[in-house]
């Protein structure tokens, strides 16, 4: 890997990282807490946003890119949120589900890694600005 596409990916990790927190803010200022019959519109991409950090979480790690806690982010993400014990499983079914699928594939750092954890932070930072543009007040 260039020291180029490090620091891209370096600074990908860390703008998707702000931008959880973004959403984490989103979701605990602009919707009231407690059990929650219906789904908030947000939840299939918190869901996605959820597989996706789980993919990271497995990932990053074997390609020595440890900047960022993407477990922490998801934990802080379902404390801000405060689901219900329906949502909250859904959530962290999908972070498991997005750690096993890689997990399954991937024992070392390869091309195809390294190429799987760019596209990942790429979808990862525009769905969290999706998140943040259509449902922040």
């Amino acid at each position: 890997m260039s020291p180029q596409t490090g620091r891209t990916h370096t600074w990908k990790a860390h703008w998707l990282a702000r931008m959880a927190g973004a959403v984490l803010l989103v979701v605990a200022l602009g919707l009231p807490h407690g059990a929650r019959a219906v789904d908030p519109p947000y939840q299939p991409q918190m869901e996605r946003l959820a597989e996706i950090l789980g993919s990271l979480y497995m990932l990053s790690p074997l390609c020595r890119q440890t900047e960022v806690d993407w477990r922490g982010q998801m934990a802080d993400l379902l404390a801000l949120d405060a689901p219900d014990p329906d949502r909250r499983a859904r959530i962290a079914g999908a972070f498991n589900q997005g750690y096993e699928a890689y997990a399954r594939l991937y024992r070392s750092c390869t091309p195809s890694a390294r190429t799987a954890i760019a596209l990942l932070l790429r979808e990862g930072e525009a769905l969290s600005r999706d998140i943040h543009t259509r449902f922040s007040e």
